[in-house]
Parts: C-alpha cells; sequence; structure tokens
C-alpha cells in the first residue's frame, strides 16, 4: 500500500513507470523465384567471368585467373570479342562496374583496381581498397563492392573512401560468399559463389528481399570438364532485360524471373 501511495504521489501510475520496449521487427518476407529463358546468346567458353555489364548495346565483360586476366567488349549476338586488354599476369582480375566514360575493375588479393577508358580501353590509374574484391557494380553515383563475406561496401569513385556498408541477412541469417553484383531497378543483384543462387538485396538495409534458383540453367550436355559456376549479371535497363551467365560456359541467357507460388 505505501508503495502504491507513493506513486500515486507523483502522478504517474505503476504502468507508466515501467520503461516500453520496442517490439522486434519481424524480417521482411523473402520471394523465391525461379525463371524462364527468353533468348539465349553465345558466350567464349574460355572466358572465367567475374563481371559482366551490358553497356550501348553490347556486353563488358571482365575475365579471372593469373595470367588470364582481361577486360574485353563482347558482340551480344555473336559472343565475338570486339576489343580486349590483358591485365597483368600478377593479378586475378574480379568484378567491373562503368560508370559514365570510366570502366572500373577489381582484382582479388592484391588490393588493387584499375580504371579504364570505357570506350578505348585505355588504363587512366589505379585504386585501392581493403581486403579482397569480388563483385563490383554501381547505382550510377557510388561503387558498390562485394569481398566474399556478407558485407556490401560502397565507395566514393572518386577518392575511393568507403561511405558506408551494409550487412546482407536473410531472415536473421548472414549471407556469405557474395560474389558478383549488379544494380537492377533499385537493388542489388548478387551471386552466392558455389550455388546455383542470386539474391536480391535491398541497399538500404541489406535485407534480401528475394532468391532466384537457377538450378538447370546449363544443361548437361553444355559442360566440359572446365565449366564452373554460375557467375555474371548483366542489366539492359533502357529494355528491362536481365541476362546471366557462368565461369567458362559457352552461353548467356536472357531471364525473366517467376514467382514460386
Amino acid at each position: 500500500m505505501t508503495v502504491l501511495l507513493a506513486v500515486a504521489a507523483c502522478g504517474k501510475s505503476a504502468a507508466e513507470k515501467i520503461p516500453s520496449v520496442p517490439p522486434t521487427p519481424a524480417a521482411p518476407a523473402v520471394t523465391h523465384y525461379t525463371y524462364e529463358v527468353i533468348a539465349t546468346w553465345p558466350h567464349d567458353a574460355r572466358a572465367f567471368t567475374q563481371g559482366l555489364v551490358f553497356r550501348n548495346g553490347e556486353f563488358v565483360e571482365s575475365t579471372g585467373l593469373y595470367g588470364q586476366s582481361s577486360l574485353r567488349e563482347v558482340e551480344v549476338n555473336t559472343g565475338r570479342v570486339l576489343k580486349q586488354v590483358p591485365v597483368p599476369s600478377q593479378y586475378f582480375a574480379e568484378g567491373l562496374a562503368v560508370i559514365g566514360d570510366q570502366a572500373y575493375q577489381l582484382t582479388w588479393r592484391n588490393g588493387k583496381g584499375f580504371v579504364y577508358d570505357a570506350d578505348t580501353f585505355r588504363l587512366e590509374k589505379e585504386f585501392a581498397y581493403d581486403g579482397e574484391g569480388w563483385g563490383l557494380a554501381t547505382d550510377g553515383h557510388w561503387l558498390i563492392l562485394s569481398d566474399g563475406t556478407n558485407r556490401i561496401r560502397f565507395l566514393d569513385p572518386v577518392t575511393f573512401k568507403v561511405v558506408r556498408t551494409i550487412e546482407v541477412l536473410e531472415n536473421g541469417q548472414p549471407v556469405n560468399r557474395l560474389n558478383e553484383l549488379e544494380w537492377v531497378n533499385g537493388e542489388i543483384f548478387s551471386n552466392v559463389w558455389q550455388t546455383d543462387e542470386i539474391v536480391r538485396i535491398d541497399p538500404a538495409t541489406g535485407q534480401v528481399r528475394g532468391v532466384i534458383d537457377f538450378s538447370g540453367l546449363l544443361a548437361p550436355l553444355d559442360r566440359g570438364p572446365e565449366t564452373d559456376v554460375l557467375n555474371g549479371i548483366a542489366f539492359d535497363a533502357a529494355n528491362d532485360r536481365l541476362f546471366v551467365t557462368g565461369k567458362r560456359w559457352p552461353k548467356i541467357y536472357e531471364v525473366r524471373l517467376k514467382a514460386r507460388p
């Protein structure tokens, strides 16, 4: 009774004295997708695809492996390499992004990237970043970099300083081995290395909005002894076309996503 009177004297109820605890926000629903193949295009089966960009009606591609890495322009309809520059043999090239008339290419473990004139492939400068380089994309303003963890960093394309970082989570769990990236209609699409999955990521929160299962995309008859994993996403924003391929795959696929029931 003494406690209740003391509370009443303060003009507060006992319930009002208990600090409120905000509810834990529910994880956003994750939509699962399969795919429909719209068209198939030839692809150099020797290309160890690390980054893929659709630009001016052609593909710009970064290929990896020590002594085989390159930056190349590829004709969509034929898979013919129109232009190519080698990357020095001490580097294993990785992700690729194009902003305006500049192409940015990562390397795997050297902490070094290259900036090229996107039209001529003339090397303009180099830049540094911490950790490994895996995938690279852009929202038209920032460079968006993955490093094989569940972390994605946004870099200033002039100073190359990190402006912010997101942690990618699916239902509260980290999604590791994020690889090649692409900016698609306001989301980040990312290959998950050594799987047939691409995840759709909210760039503001890092939450996974969707998971796309590309199992069975490359037919068994198209696989050879050196065929490697699904890796390579390009987006034709003007025509809303999505392309995917893999390391040493003989084909690039234009696909349409289909939500599972």
